[in-house]
């Protein structure tokens, strides 16, 4: 009997370090590695040091609902899916539109929205769509839809590229650049948040390009993962409260009524 209990004690202490080491196959034991921005509201953005906004909020309604652990870092949009195929990060959190070239870097979710872009300037600008782009010198921020839109939209205009939207924002503030191309939501923040840099939002448009998340090529169980959970926000209602609460004035696409 003694040696039967000396038995039963090891068996469950070897039990309890693997568990603590992560041995167990639960995906809720490892923590997933998730990069994203930290000065692009309402989609993401880092507020009283959470990293908060639509996509995060969506991204932790999903891990939520697949028993997924998160830990977000900030990172420069334009090295954020070369870390993801790196493996520096797990998933990619970033408004990311799927474009063909991205996806022969990473994996994409399926789409939880789409891409609204809007051009922005100053009062006063002779800007008042893309035409006048021409031969002006226009921010975006680099390897993104607007980036590519610019370049082959208004092949005269000059892109000026930088590697965050702070950055963008502060050269159109200062008159470094004419205009500037990014999301309609934040553009459209930018003119609330800025009264005394008198933007405006000169011109929105919707695109067909579908926004996701991103993991390392070849993940397919983290992707199936997040695409169930995906479903299951869609299907309560947490997507709609959340597009609500950070995106009102953008379009809700067909099939996000839930």
């Amino acid at each position: 009997m003694r040696d039967m209990k000396k038995l039963i004690v090891t068996v469950l202490a070897a039990a309890l370090t693997l568990t603590a080491c992560g041995g167990g196959s639960d995906s809720a034991s490892t923590t997933l590695r998730v990069g994203t921005l930290s000065d692009a509201p309402p989609n993401i953005f880092l507020k009283d040091g959470n990293y908060t906004g639509f996509d995060n909020e969506l991204l932790k309604a999903i891990a939520a609902k697949q028993n997924l652990k998160l830990e977000f870092a900030a990172t420069d949009f334009s090295a954020l899916l070369g870390q993801v195929a790196s493996g520096r990060y797990d998933i990619a959190s970033s408004a990311i539109a799927q474009t063909d070239e991205r996806k022969k870097t990473v994996d994409f979710s399926a789409a939880y929205d789409f891409e609204t872009m809007s051009i922005q300037a100053k009062q006063g600008t002779p800007v008042t769509d893309e035409k006048g782009l021409a031969g002006k010198r226009v921010a975006v921020i680099q390897a993104t839809v607007g980036d590519h839109w610019l370049t082959s939209t208004v092949p005269t205009a000059q892109a000026v590229r930088f590697p965050d939207y702070a950055a963008a924002l502060t050269a159109l503030k200062s008159g470094a650049v004419d205009a500037y191309i990014l999301d309609q939501s934040i553009a459209e923040k930018n003119v609330t948040d800025n009264p005394d840099a008198k933007l405006v939002v000169v011109k929105s448009f919707t695109t067909d390009v579908p926004h996701g998340f991103a993991v390392k090529k070849g993940n397919g169980e983290l992707l199936g993962k997040i695409n169930d959970g995906l479903k299951q926000v869609i299907s309560d209602g947490t997507w709609l409260k959340l597009h609500q609460q950070f995106l009102p004035t953008a379009p809700v696409p067909a099939g996000f009524q839930g």
